[in-house]
């Protein structure tokens, strides 16, 4: 396979949206992310963004318009569900809650595929919700969602990042489900974790920034090159995040948050 460069395809009517859904994305992923690394349930995200994919394809199963108010609840209603059944699992059986969310995550996926079995057009409806369309959002479908992100800032400013029990799953739901109908599944799990990874030896302002810093990056270069070789944006930003995240290890306040790994025993 050849890749050949088309740099016409740098058209900022086309990518700038794209550029402003990747910001409202990362404005309460970076935060949620920080906090998904603390509690230990990696998975939730994957999870929670799934549920709210079967939300949007059970809407359409039922004949709701593909970008109706419609589609847009039956989403946050699922994700809420799928939300407060995590909550209730994360009281009732918290040593076993990473195995329930994968549970979870799998039962979405596989319900998805039966509800898609019969619709003509079901592959490409699922690689709609798994990569996303980032690149062909408009500015009036962004309206909403910085809204709802603005408001859910609000919120985690004023509980001062302290997120406990439902709260925390309710409002990361809310967030999954305006994200992953903009960019699809897989870029937001990349965009909760990556960045909160690269930068999870860090505290305070200084691993904000960072993680704001890797993530915009990964999303402009993921863009421009995804615009200029003609290659899916969704996918291409995924690897793009990994290796912002990768280039800012070569920072020394970066690298050296990471605690140094005890050397293992050698064996005589």
């Amino acid at each position: 396979m050849s890749l050949s460069m088309n740099l016409e395809g740098l058209d900022i009517s086309i990518l700038g949206p794209a550029c402003v859904a990747g910001l409202i994305v990362l404005s309460t992923h970076v935060p949620l992310g920080k906090q998904v690394l603390s509690r230990g349930i990696i998975f939730i995200d994957l999870a929670i963004a799934q549920i709210a994919a079967l939300g949007v394809i059970l809407a359409q199963f039922m004949g709701i318009e593909e970008q109706g108010l419609g589609v847009q609840i039956a989403a946050a209603v699922a994700a809420l569900a799928g939300a407060g059944l995590l909550s209730w699992t994360d009281r009732r059986w918290p040593e076993y809650q990473e195995p329930l969310i994968g549970t979870l995550f799998v039962l979405a996926a596989t319900g998805g595929l039966l509800l898609l079995a019969n619709n003509p057009q079901g592959g490409e409806h699922l690689k709609d919700l798994l990569v996303g369309q980032i690149l062909w959002v408009s500015f009036a479908q962004l309206i909403p969602a910085a809204i709802l992100s603005v408001i859910l800032l609000a919120f985690m400013w004023l509980r001062r990042g302290r997120l406990v029990g439902l709260a925390f799953y309710a409002l990361f739901a809310l967030a999954i489900t305006t994200s992953v109908q903009l960019v699809g599944v897989y870029l937001v799990f990349a965009s909760l974790i990556v960045p909160a990874l690269a930068t999870a030896g860090m505290s305070g302002k200084k691993q904000l920034i960072a993680a704001y810093a890797i993530g915009i990056a990964g999303y402009v270069s993921g863009l421009a090159l995804s615009a200029v070789f003609d290659l899916p944006s969704g996918a291409l930003i995924v690897w793009t995040l990994a290796a912002c995240a990768l280039l800012a290890q070569a920072f020394p306040g970066v690298r050296r948050s990471h605690p140094a790994h005890a050397p293992k025993d050698v064996a005589a």
